[in-house]
């Protein structure tokens, strides 16, 4: 397939997103449950749902690039009931709004206490709110990676590894911001947020290494005959049957040389796993707030590399047909 830069952004920067969400719900869930400490200032939780908000946003812009007609995009949600593209459209919205309501109750400090075990964990009204902003990040994961994951003669998709990926991959992300978050605002939830990176960034690198070999030993279902409608055991193609390119071969196929696909994999495993885990150890040990920011911006470009090969392997079987220029 033809990798689209405007839905590369939009897939790694609301996954940043959702998972620096998680991060900030996951720190207020164990600070509730004092396994954290509660003195945690309102600001953090109000400060951090902004920044994941200004992710779920752009990610939202740089979406509309790849529409031919941006003034149709409300359209997009009416077949949700058979379209995991019109469930995004709704989740993503949803989402924002569960998120900017989270920031705003802690800015404003529209909090209450509900209920209060007797070893003296609390359950406040925002971590409700929050968790019900967990679920809808989930439903957007899931919404997400289904997109591709339900296409299913696209084999290399067709997995639901793609949707642990898009979750893991989303989510280590998001906790590696918030170990930067954490580090200039809240050093004491640094080893907290920065082991939970680290963890999930470990995870993540084993599920991706997974859907790699998956896709490595994939025997094809399509072939020339099958795509072509000729059942003959010999057939060698001089032609596509034009004379120059078409919409099939430009936003099908990538373009690029095996070479250059094998290098972009190759690429993305070292910035998106081994050179963060050294940069996130490294800041963890001097509280280097610069260095946990190279992490996350390194791991970040990586993504982006990953989310185009991503794209890129996936061999539509109509590039059978078209494979002679």
């Amino acid at each position: 397939m033809h990798p689209a830069f405007s839905v590369i952004f939009l897939t790694t920067l609301i996954g940043v997103g959702q998972g620096l969400f998680l991060a900030l719900f996951m720190g207020q869930f164990y600070s509730a449950a004092q396994f954290l400490p509660s003195q945690v200032s309102s600001s953090f939780y109000s400060t951090g749902s902004m920044i994941a908000l200004l992710f779920l946003v752009a990610g939202l812009v740089s979406s509309v690039f790849h529409l031919g007609h941006p003034e149709r995009a409300w359209r997009s949600a009416a077949q949700w009931r058979t379209s995991w593209l019109s469930r995004e459209v709704i989740a993503l919205p949803v989402t924002m709004g569960i998120i900017f309501i989270y920031g705003l109750m802690q800015y404003m400090g529209w909090d209450m206490v509900i209920f209060t075990t007797s070893t003296g964990a609390k359950l406040p009204l925002t971590l409700i709110v929050g968790g019900v902003g967990v679920l809808s990040v989930v439903a957007l994961f899931v919404c997400t990676s289904m997109i591709y994951a339900c296409i299913k003669f696209l084999q290399e998709w067709s997995s639901p590894l793609t949707v642990v990926n898009y979750f893991l991959l989303g989510s280590a992300s998001g906790f590696t911001l918030a170990t930067v978050f954490s580090s200039a605002t809240e050093p004491e939830l640094l080893n907290f947020y920065g082991g939970f990176a680290i963890a999930l960034t470990i995870l993540a690198l084993f599920f991706r290494l997974a859907s790699l070999y998956r896709n490595s030993r994939i025997k094809h279902k399509s072939t020339i005959q099958s795509a072509i409608g000729v059942r003959h055991n010999t057939i060698v193609q001089l032609a596509q049957g034009a004379m120059g390119g078409s919409f099939n071969t430009k936003e099908y196929f990538h373009g690029k040389s095996a070479f250059f696909l094998k290098s972009v994999k190759y690429i993305f495993l070292i910035l998106v796993f081994p050179l963060p885990l050294i940069f996130l150890y490294s800041g963890m040990s001097n509280g280097s707030t610069g260095v946990l920011m190279a992490a996350f911006i390194i791991q970040y470009a990586g993504l982006v590399a990953e989310r185009w090969f991503f794209f890129a392997q996936a061999n539509h079987p109509q590039n059978i047909y078209y494979q002679t220029i």
